[in-house]
């Protein structure tokens, strides 16, 4: 990660001193003002603005070289990733879901928007300090990782590589700040970036995920049954599952109960997306 070690120094010397432990201290248009005047942030952010200013944005979509879609290994493991996206009806917590995942000791990955931060304060540091889960990166205000304002699912896109870089980097930030770890990966949200944000990503030693099972519980209505059936019909080994953990309403938990011990009984084990770093190619 290029620049880390150079941000880590600065963070550890002026940021988590400045910002006492208050969810307030952290909503995110606070916390991005506060970025505003770290030099550090700033200049970085120029660096990278200035480098995508005039570049085209490249094609829409989920999948390119660069986002880790790869099956991670040939062994029987697999990553249960749950994403809190946070804003105006995706802001609950699916307390049900992760008391199962840690009642039954399955590790997970956990893509968190600051906006989900924003509404669960207290439940996030609580699940940032269990080392069941790592906590990774959904992006400042939920927005699709975008050079031109492209849409998904109704969601408008970053507009500019300023927006663009405030949406992942000040995220990466934010949790640094509060856990003492840079997330290592980073999940757009509805998973949609322009081709050249990868590029964008990169310069600033981000991984991003998409997936290899969309689970389908992100839409309203979809049963347990169906979710389960999208799961273990599909499930391979090295593969990156993509549920959510900010619906207590919809089918999720009820679904994981019956996925866990059905991938269990196929010799299916469970691994954060971290556990894979090792065997993860180069040229991702």
């Amino acid at each position: 990660m290029r620049h880390r070690l150079f941000v880590s120094v600065l963070f550890t010397v002026s940021a988590i001193q400045i910002y006492p432990q208050t969810g307030g201290e952290y909503k995110n248009d606070v916390f991005l003002q506060k970025l505003y005047k770290d030099t550090a942030y700033i200049n970085l952010k120029k660096k990278i603005t200035s480098e995508f200013s005039h570049t085209k944005p490249g094609k829409w979509g989920e999948f390119f070289k660069g986002v880790l879609i790869d099956e991670m290994t040939s062994s029987k493991a697999v990553a249960l990733t749950f994403d809190a996206c946070g804003g105006i009806g995706g802001s609950g917590f699916d307390k049900d879901l992760i008391d199962y995942l840690v009642r039954e000791k399955i590790p997970a990955t956990l893509f968190i928007s600051g906006k989900w931060i924003d509404d669960n304060f207290d439940t996030f540091i609580a699940l940032s300090r269990d080392t069941l889960f790592e906590i990774e990166n959904h992006g400042l205000n939920h927005r699709p990782f975008s050079l031109d304002g492209e849409s998904a699912y109704g969601i408008h896109g970053t507009l500019n590589p300023g927006e663009a870089f405030d949406e992942i980097e000040a995220n990466v930030w934010k949790i640094k700040a509060l856990t003492n770890r840079y997330p290592h990966f980073y999940r757009s949200a509805t998973t949609f970036v322009n081709e050249t944000c990868v590029n964008l990503a990169d310069k600033l030693g981000i991984k991003i995920v998409s997936f290899h099972i969309l689970a389908g519980d992100a839409l309203p209505k979809t049963s347990s049954a169906v979710i389960e059936d999208n799961v273990v019909r599909n499930i391979k080994s090295g593969a990156i599952v993509l549920m959510h953990m900010n619906h207590p309403e919809r089918n999720t938990s009820k679904a994981v109960k019956k996925i866990v011990p059905e991938l269990r009984s196929k010799g299916y084990t469970f691994w954060r997306l971290t556990d894979f770093e090792k065997i993860i190619p180069k040229n991702y």
